[in-house]
């Protein structure tokens, strides 16, 4: 391995040799640990730590480094105190995850680093995210995001490489190719014989640069980080290097071919950069015997005030107030001006309020720029707002909901639109396991909302026509809204993109130019979780949401002599039990009425939420009226079957007659 050290100074040298001897000490010690049982699992970096190392030391602290769990050199060098890091692997209060999360699956905003989750793809998106937020700003700041050789098969990489050529983003893609994901080869993984080749099929710059090699590691990006500093664009850097250790501690590494360990063994990348000071006599035999000796000390230090750390006594409050970021609800109260408008126009005009309210929203979605989106909702916004903030995106919903995640970790808010309802399986992993968990685990806010046209009634088939709310209703995180008129629904966005809690903000398509409404032409927000009681009867109570409260109102009007509560959800996470339970008690009759397809759907909660906290006040069994358990269809007469509308009325009868 040859060095060269260009212009460093003896003492640029040293430094980056005591910033790769800390991870590879501790790494030594956690391997101790692990043996003797005070360690429960560890994913060791020995034998790559010089990219680690070189990527953090050429980045400014003030920069965001998004590592992954081999990357225990990112942590080091940013100068995090040891006991925290040892607390946070022994799962302890002093950790950065109170103990809900292991190993480096943790961020950091104090030292501007971003943990990975183990779907591993999605941190690629948040580094988009993150560098957009610093283009706007101009600040010239770098964001650098690691990932392995295994997780560029995964469209998570195609999606965020794609997104940060297309907005020339000032984004370092670092690919570790350490040979092996988990024990497959990696001529098992992908055919191209360099990674860094893949850059080609994007238009960006790529480099493929010897992992083992600080030097190499640390001027090369030194000098990529001076021009993308100067010409904002991003670069995809393939670092060849091996992993001496098994994927984790448990799996070993007898699926290394031995002479394969051997070679690699020769390159290690703290023995030959030690050997090159030694030979340069810029670092002495005697010099290298103390930094080991501190260096331990300060290990066996803060391991001490680790081990001496109570382990977590948990509570239900203490684990459940953190699902959530506190959000303090501002009212803000609307003047009598009002004009009719659409349920559309709603929309667009709190998106437009909100949009001149806050300085950094951003909205992301597919044709919303100039276009104006496949409904017209952002038409003209780029003529008000200009195509920084208003951004048509590639189709690659997944990376877009986490870059709108990596906005929100740098300082901006973000809406997401979804261009149907239907689409966002393709972005579901982030949302669930991202946006939802995020703040659970350390303590971040994910201020995304993710907008949701939706909905059957218009003959759109199976892909167009989902309204899909129970996918999210019982994820633990996010907060689910979905209003039937168009005062509810300028109201509440406001509210939702207020809250810096992630929101999926479902519109039903139908409702979109077919209900007018007088709405007040400023801007006012409406409080999430409070249902609204549209009728007060006291016979039955019907509870629903979304169009089918529209047609609860025409079964109401065809049969005047039913006395019903009629209760408008509005918000459906979180729930407004309190007025569900008063209206129940009160009636002794329930019908939950959704256009969700029977099974699984949140009446199924509503119901057995009504049967413990009601069951002694009830006069009947609780009833669902509820779309066809089937995928929605496309031709007329059998979507009218499908929906529930045309069912409704004689269940609602019926459990009348009970």
């Amino acid at each position: 391995m040859i060095f060269y050290r260009q212009n460093l100074s003896d003492t640029q040298l040293l430094d980056l040799y005591k910033k790769l001897l800390k991870p590879r000490l501790i790494e030594e010690k956690m391997l101790i640990l692990i043996r003797q049982g005070k360690v429960s699992k560890w994913f060791s970096g020995i034998g790559q730590e010089a990219i680690a190392v070189g990527v953090t030391a050429v980045l400014d602290d003030s920069e965001y480094i998004l590592p992954m769990h081999r990357n225990l050199g990112v942590f080091t060098s940013r100068n995090i105190p040891l006991y925290r890091l040892f607390s946070q692997w022994q799962g302890k209060a002093n950790g950065f995850t109170k103990g809900r999360d292991r190993s480096f699956h943790f961020g950091t905003q104090e030292y501007n680093i971003i943990g990975m989750i183990s779907h591993l793809g999605p941190q690629l998106g948040i580094a988009d995210g993150i560098a957009l937020a610093n283009k706007l700003q101009n600040n010239k700041k770098i964001t650098a995001v690691f990932t392995g050789e295994g997780a560029t098969s995964e469209g998570d990489f195609h999606e965020a490489l794609n997104i940060a050529a297309v907005w020339k983003l000032p984004v370092m893609f670092i690919i570790e190719n350490n040979g092996y994901g988990l024990s497959t080869p990696t001529n098992e993984q992908y055919l191209c014989e360099n990674l860094a080749d893949k850059g080609i099929g994007y238009g960006i710059e790529s480099h493929i640069i010897d992992g083992n090699n600080i030097l190499e590691v640390y001027t090369k990006l030194a000098q990529l980080k001076a021009e993308m500093q100067e010409n904002p664009h991003p670069v995809l850097l393939e670092f060849k290097t091996f992993r001496m250790r098994g994927h984790e501690e448990a799996s070993g590494t007898k699926y290394v071919p031995e002479e394969l360990m051997k070679i690699w063994g020769t390159k290690d990348p703290v023995d030959n950069y030690r050997m090159f000071l030694l030979d340069e006599g810029i670092l002495s035999e005697g010099y290298d015997a103390q930094l080991h000796e501190e260096i331990k000390k300060e290990i066996d230090e803060n391991l001490a005030i680790a081990n001496a750390e109570p382990e977590i006594i948990p509570t239900y409050s203490g684990e459940l107030d953190d699902v959530y970021k506190d959000f303090e609800y501002k009212e803000i109260s609307s003047s009598l001006l009002t004009e009719n408008i659409r349920f559309i126009d709603a929309i667009s005009s709190s998106l437009k309020q909100s949009m001149q309210r806050h300085e950094n929203l951003v909205i992301m979605g597919q044709d919303i720029a100039e276009y104006g989106g496949a409904f017209k909702i952002t038409d003209g916004f780029v003529a008000l707002f200009g195509k920084e903030r208003v951004r048509n995106t590639p189709i690659c919903e997944s990376a877009v909901v986490s870059a709108g995640m990596g906005l929100s970790i740098n300082g901006y808010k973000a809406i997401v639109e979804m261009q149907f309802a239907d689409f966002v399986s393709t972005g579901f992993n982030p949302i669930v396991n991202l946006l939802a968990k995020s703040h659970y685990r350390w303590g971040e806010k994910a201020d995304v909302v993710v907008r949701m046209p939706c909905g059957g009634g218009t003959q759109a088939g199976p892909f167009h026509s989902q309204t899909n709310e129970a996918w999210f209703t019982k994820t633990p995180g996010l907060k689910v809204v979905y209003p039937a008129f168009p005062y509810d629904a300028k109201g509440l966005l406001n509210t939702a993109i207020n809250d810096p809690n992630p929101v999926l903000f479902f519109e039903h398509k139908q409702l979109y130019r077919s209900i007018y409404q007088d709405v007040p032409s400023d801007y006012y927000t409406l409080p999430l979780g409070k249902a609204a009681l549209l009728k007060e009867g006291n016979s039955v109570t019907i509870i629903t949401f979304g169009a089918p409260v529209h047609w609860a109102l025409d079964t109401l009007a065809k049969n005047p002599e039913i006395e019903a509560d009629l209760i408008d959800l509005r918000t459906l996470q979180p729930l407004d039990t309190e007025t569900i339970f008063a209206s129940v008690k009160k009636t002794g009759k329930v019908i939950i009425y959704q256009e969700d397809t029977m099974f699984g759907g949140i009446a199924s909660d509503i119901s057995a939420l009504i049967m413990e906290e009601c069951f002694e006040y009830l006069d009947a069994p609780v009833k669902r009226v509820a779309s066809l358990d089937s995928p929605i269809p496309f031709t007329k007469a059998l979507e009218d079957q499908f929906l529930p509308k045309n069912r409704f009325e004689e269940v609602l009868k019926e459990l009348l007659d009970y």
